[in-house]
């Protein structure tokens, strides 16, 4: 769990020190989770949803519905993961305009 790590290993306080380019993919991801459930922490939740839907770009191609039907993703996780990854897709997409 995040709160019985160091503070110098939690992804948050990491992300503030040394950047998102210094976090893993589950890191980031449990950034965007904030808290895991009950008996798994958010990076351990991160790993999870990575491993199970084949890393980010698994995870960026579900749905709301798929993201909701997830164990420990309500609506306010479910809403923070499908924005951050619209707002990558729009940005990619600017990105190859430009």
């Amino acid at each position: 769990f995040i709160s019985v790590m160091e503070p110098s290993q939690r992804p948050r306080e990491r992300l503030l020190d040394f950047g998102p380019a210094a976090l893993s993919d589950a890191e980031l991801l449990s950034v965007l989770l904030r808290t895991g459930r009950r008996g798994q922490g958010a990076v351990a939740e991160s790993h999870r949803l990575l491993a199970e839907f084949g890393g980010l770009a698994g995870i960026a191609r579900l749905d709301l519905r798929e993201l909701l039907g997830q164990t420990g993703i309500g609506p306010a996780k479910a809403a923070t993961v499908a924005a951050a990854f619209e707002v990558g897709q729009r940005l990619a997409t600017l990105q190859a305009l430009s």
